[in-house]
């Protein structure tokens, strides 16, 4: 099989498309919640937005991984070891984006304002950690929903 054939049928795997359109559909919502929310907001932040920023409304990470655990028990069977794996791998994707990540991120939210205290009453330089932004349940949930769904539509396309 040829380069060409291979791409082609990658774009015309209906589990691939499902769980592609869903990260696409999922990153769109959130671009589009985040300026409806945000007053300052640049034309950089709503294509980091789009593109890259992690957290926000809808998660995109739950969206992906539950389109792709749906589409794989429609298309495949959920006694299939596709399905197996994608549903581990959306629990495992799910429980950080709630847990670890979100953590992660307050901890680094608090130590970053501890430090600029700090740093503004001893005038010591502070250099500010990255701030990592998990997910609360309702955009986990709603994300989640969202892939669900897409799936969804993808199979009953199919029929």
């Amino acid at each position: 099989m040829t380069a060409v054939n291979e791409i082609n049928s990658l774009f015309g795997n209906r589990i691939f498309l499902s769980t592609f359109f869903s990260l696409i559909f999922a990153q769109a919502l959130k671009t589009i919640v985040y300026l409806l929310t945000h007053k300052h907001k640049t034309l950089m932040e709503a294509i980091e937005t789009a593109i890259w920023r992690t957290g926000g409304m809808p998660s995109s990470h739950s969206a992906l991984v539950c389109s792709l655990t749906t589409s794989a028990g429609f298309f495949e069977g959920i006694s299939s070891n596709w399905f197996v794996f994608s549903l581990v791998f959306a629990l495992v994707v799910l429980r950080d984006s709630l847990g670890v990540r979100r953590a992660a991120g307050l901890q680094a939210r608090a130590l970053n304002a501890l430090g600029k205290k700090v740093s503004e009453k001893t005038d010591l330089e502070f250099q500010p950690v990255k701030e990592i932004n998990g997910h609360t349940m309702q955009e986990v949930v709603v994300g989640a929903i969202l892939g669900i769904l897409i799936s969804v539509g993808f199979f009953v396309a199919s029929l």
